[in-house]
């Protein structure tokens, strides 16, 4: 058990950094899916517009028919501001999401290794201690020959 309190020490602040980095994976992936919400609500405005300007044409109102022209254009020239942004939420997201997903690695490798090293360790301690009972054995042997 020398290198389980080292191992225990790390597996502790890997686990702390893991979970800073799905902190930071969710914080990412929610930026996305304002983002993707946004995007949504601007093409719904558009096909407002063009709702509203299809409207005017059997009304004949002509504010309707400005309305729909100003809500279309409005509703692209939002989406056209997203999808930039779109491409970098993406972008980073991915990157989170893969530095999230080293850390969990790299915590399950350690595990890994303290299990192999506690597996070890008691099988070494189970061999210690069955020389034991054959030394106490053998020498109980060497004195009742005596």
């Amino acid at each position: 058990m020398t290198n389980s309190r080292g191992m225990r020490r790390l597996l502790s602040v890997l686990e702390a950094q893991e979970d800073w980095y799905s902190a930071q994976m969710e914080a990412a992936l929610a930026d996305l899916k304002r983002l993707q919400l946004a995007l949504e609500t601007a093409a719904h405005r558009e096909r407002q517009g063009r709702r509203l300007i299809g409207a005017s044409a059997l009304s004949g109102e002509l504010a309707e028919r400005l309305v729909g022209l100003e809500e279309t254009r409005g509703g692209r020239s939002q989406a056209e501001v997203l999808k930039p942004q779109m491409v970098s939420a993406e972008a980073k997201a991915r990157a989170r999401r893969q530095e999230f997903l080293s850390k969990r690695s790299e915590r399950r490798k350690v595990e890994e290794a303290m299990k192999r090293a506690e597996a070890i360790e008691t099988r070494n301690a189970d061999h210690a201690s069955q020389r034991m009972v054959d030394d106490l054995y053998l020498n109980r042997l060497r004195q009742d020959k005596r």
